[in-house]
C-alpha cells in the first residue's frame, strides 16, 4: 500500500478442523484489551481532556463540539440517572433516533455501568406504515427507558408502543402530547460513588448493546454485543493498522449507529484511539447527499468509511467539484468500503480522482464480517488492485473454509463473535457448528490456494444463489457487481432474476443523477419519464451488450432488463438503511414486474438485449 501508511504484514497459519475444513488464522497474538468501552472514554478524558471527541451541526448550522473530559463527565451523570431508575440488562435503554451527541452520551453512560443499549433503525419509526418491526423489537427487548432526539417526527411511532410503564426521554419534545423527561434532566444528576462501583463491576461478558440485523436475507434478529466482542475487535484493528494508534483518526461519518459498521467499527475506532468524529447528518440519498458534500468541504478526514451506494452518489460530485475534492483528499490516508461489494467501475473512478488530486493513489481497502462478529472478521491489509478481496483473518479470529455445494462456505470463531441472539434461544442454537464456529452464511474463494496470505474473494450469500432450469447455478453476488459496473453510470443497483427459469434477467434501479445528466433533463423530471429516455436506455443497453459479449454462458449472460420506478421500500424489508438490497424480498413483492420481465411478448418498458 502507500508508503505513508504502515500495515501489518499479511501472514497466516493453517490447520485442518475435525470436520475436514481448512482453518486459517493470523499468527499475531491478540493480546490483552479493555474490559469495557467505558475504560476507553476515561483514558482519553485524562490524557487529552480538551481534544474534540464528537462534533455535530446544531440549529445555527455551526459545528458544536464536545471534548473528551466533558463527554466523560456527562456520561457519568447519565450513568447515575439510569442507575437511579433501576435500569438493568432486564430493562435496557432503547434509542429510536439517529446519530447525535446526546445519543452517544446516553449510550456510553448506560454501557459503562452494565446497562445494555438497543439502538433501533429510525426508519422503523419514520418510514414505516404499520410500525410492525418497531413493535416487535420493543416487545422483545422490554426497555425500561426509550429515547428520541425529537418528539414530533416520532409521534405516530410512539403512539404504537405501550409506554405506560416506560420512561420516555427526549431532547426536544416539540408538540408531543405525552409525558416525557427532558434529556437535560439526566445531565443534572449528581454523581455518587454508585457509578464507580457499577463501572468497576462491568466485565467483558456484560452485554453492551443489542444490535438488530439488517434483515438482508430475513427479518431482523437481536444480536447480543458484549464488551468483549467490541473491545477485542478494536484491538484486532490496531494490530493490522498500526498507524491508527500513531495519529488519532479524524472521521466524518453518516453510517448509522444502529448498525455494526457505523456504531461499532467506526464509533469505537475513534473512541479507542482518541480520535474525533464529525457526525454527518447527510446520507447517500437525493436531497441528503448535498449535506454530506457541504460537510466534506469543511472537514478533511484521515480515513473515510462508506458503503458502495455512498461512493456511487459521492463520486460524481468529487469528479466535478474542485473544492470538495481538495478537502476530501487533503489529509486522507485510507479509503474503506464495506457492507456490500464495490463495483469495479467505482474503484477505478476513485483511483483516478485520487491521482488527479494527490498525484498518487490513496490506498483502498475493505473487510468482511457481520453484526454477529462485531463486525471485523477479515481485513485486506495489503495492496489491492481491484475490489472484491475481503482479506485474511484478523488477529484473534479463526476462519473455517469448507465445501458447500459448488462453493466454499466461511465460518468464524473468536472473541469478537456473539454468544447468541437476545431472548431468542431457538435462533441461537443452529447458528454454531459442532466446533463452535459461527455459520455466517457467506461464501468465499481463495485468491491463491498456494499463498493464502493473498486473501479471499467474497463469493456471495449462500442463500441468494439459485439454479436455472438447465441446472446451472447463478452466483448472484458476483453477477450483480459485474452488471452494475457494466451498466455504469445508469444503474444504481439491481436484483438478479431467473430462479427456475431459462435465463437471467435484471430488475434494476436507475442512478437518477447520472440518468438526468445523460438525458439532459431537469431535476424535477419524473422518474417515469427518465426511465424511458432514449439516451438512458441506449447507454444501458450498450453497457450490458458489451458485458454479454464477454459472458456467453447462461448463468452469466443477461437477456432482459427493466428499470424500476419505485425505489426499494424499507417497510417491505426490500432494503436496509445502509442501502443493502434484500434480493428475496424484492422478488416476492414485485412479482408483477417479474412476470412482465419474463412475458412471452414483453412490453415497451422491458429492454431486450
Amino acid at each position: 500500500m502507500s508508503s505513508a501508511l504502515e500495515f501489518a504484514a499479511a501472514r497466516v497459519t493453517t490447520s485442518v478442523s475435525a470436520d475436514g475444513g481448512l482453518v486459517i488464522e493470523s499468527p499475531v497474538p491478540l493480546g490483552g484489551y479493555e474490559n469495557h468501552l467505558g475504560e476507553m472514554l476515561r483514558r482519553w478524558a485524562q490524557a487529552v481532556p480538551q481534544r474534540t471527541f464528537l462534533a455535530e451541526r446544531r440549529g445555527d448550522g455551526d459545528w458544536w463540539r464536545l471534548d473528551y473530559a466533558s463527554a466523560a463527565a456527562q456520561a457519568d451523570r447519565i450513568s447515575q440517572a439510569l442507575l437511579d431508575r433501576g435500569l438493568s440488562p432486564e430493562r435496557p435503554v432503547m434509542i429510536l433516533s439517529g446519530n447525535s451527541i446526546d445519543h452517544a452520551l446516553l449510550a456510553l453512560g448506560a454501557m459503562q455501568v452494565g446497562i445494555p443499549v438497543v439502538p433501533v433503525s429510525p426508519a422503523y419509526s419514520l418510514m414505516s406504515e404499520d410500525h410492525g418491526k418497531l413493535k416487535a423489537l420493543f416487545n422483545l427487548c422490554r426497555p425500561g427507558l426509550v429515547y428520541t432526539a425529537q418528539g414530533d417526527p416520532f409521534t405516530r411511532a410512539l403512539a404504537q408502543l405501550p409506554l405506560d410503564k416506560v420512561e420516555l426521554v427526549v431532547t426536544d419534545k416539540g408538540s408531543l402530547d405525552t409525558a416525557t423527561t427532558d434529556f437535560a434532566e439526566l445531565l443534572e444528576t449528581r454523581v455518587t460513588p454508585t457509578v464507580d462501583k457499577a463501572f468497576a463491576a462491568v466485565t467483558p461478558e456484560h452485554i453492551a448493546k443489542v444490535l438488530f440485523t439488517s434483515g438482508s436475507t430475513g427479518m431482523p434478529k437481536g444480536v447480543i454485543n458484549t464488551h468483549r466482542m467490541l473491545c477485542a475487535n478494536q484491538k484486532s484493528i490496531a494490530l493490522i493498522w498500526p498507524f491508527i494508534e500513531q495519529t488519532p483518526p479524524v472521521l466524518i461519518d453518516w453510517l448509522p449507529w444502529n448498525h455494526t459498521f457505523g456504531g461499532n467499527h467506526n464509533f469505537n475506532l475513534v473512541l479507542r484511539n482518541g480520535g474525533t468524529l464529525y457526525i454527518d447528518g447527510g446520507k447517500p440519498l437525493p436531497g441528503l447527499i448535498e449535506q454530506t458534500v457541504t460537510n466534506l468541504r469543511e472537514v478533511s478526514p484521515t480515513v473515510y468509511f462508506n458503503v458502495p451506494v455512498g461512493y456511487s452518489m459521492l463520486l460524481p460530485r468529487l469528479e466535478k467539484d474542485d473544492l470538495l475534492r481538495e478537502s476530501f483528499f487533503r489529509n486522507l490516508k485510507l479509503i474503506f468500503y464495506a457492507a456490500a461489494a464495490l463495483p469495479q467501475d467505482l474503484w477505478r473512478r476513485l483511483e483516478k480522482i485520487s491521482l488527479v488530486s494527490r498525484g498518487e493513489k490513496v490506498p483502498m481497502t475493505s473487510s468482511w464480517g457481520s453484526t454477529e462478529t462485531a463486525p471485523l472478521a477479515t481485513s485486506a491489509h495489503f495492496p489491492l488492485r481491484e475490489a472484491g478481496n475481503i482479506g485474511i483473518p484478523v488477529p484473534g479470529v479463526a476462519l473455517k473454509v469448507l465445501p458447500s455445494g459448488d462453493k466454499m462456505e466461511l465460518r468464524v470463531k473468536g472473541p469478537n463473535v456473539t454468544p447468541g441472539y437476545f431472548r431468542q434461544p431457538d435462533l441461537t442454537e443452529p447458528m454454531f457448528d459442532e466446533e463452535g464456529y459461527y455459520r455466517i452464511g457467506d461464501a468465499g474463494k481463495l485468491v491463491d490456494p498456494d499463498d493464502l496470505a493473498k486473501g479471499i474473494l467474497f463469493d456471495g450469500r449462500l442463500a441468494e444463489d439459485f439454479k436455472l432450469t438447465s441446472g446451472s447455478w447463478v452466483a448472484v453476488g458476483a453477477l450483480r457487481i459485474e452488471v452494475i459496473a457494466a451498466a455504469s453510470p445508469v444503474m444504481q443497483d439491481a436484483v438478479i432474476t431467473g430462479a427456475d427459469r431459462d435465463w437471467v434477467g435484471l430488475l434494476a434501479w436507475p442512478n437518477l443523477a447520472a440518468c438526468r445528466d445523460l438525458a439532459g433533463a431537469a431535476e424535477d423530471l419524473p422518474v417515469e419519464e427518465l426511465c424511458v429516455s432514449p439516451a438512458v436506455n441506449r447507454q444501458l443497453l450498450e453497457g450490458l451488450r458489451t458485458y454479454n459479449a464477454k459472458h456467453r454462458g447462461s448463468s452469466t449472460r443477461v437477456e432482459r432488463v427493466m428499470l424500476m420506478r419505485e425505489p426499494p421500500q424499507i417497510d417491505a424489508n426490500e432494503v436496509t438503511d445502509k442501502g443493502y438490497i434484500n434480493q428475496r424480498a424484492v422478488l416476492e413483492r414485485r412479482k408483477a414486474l417479474l412476470d412482465r420481465l419474463y412475458a412471452q411478448t414483453p412490453d415497451s418498458e422491458v429492454l431486450v438485449l
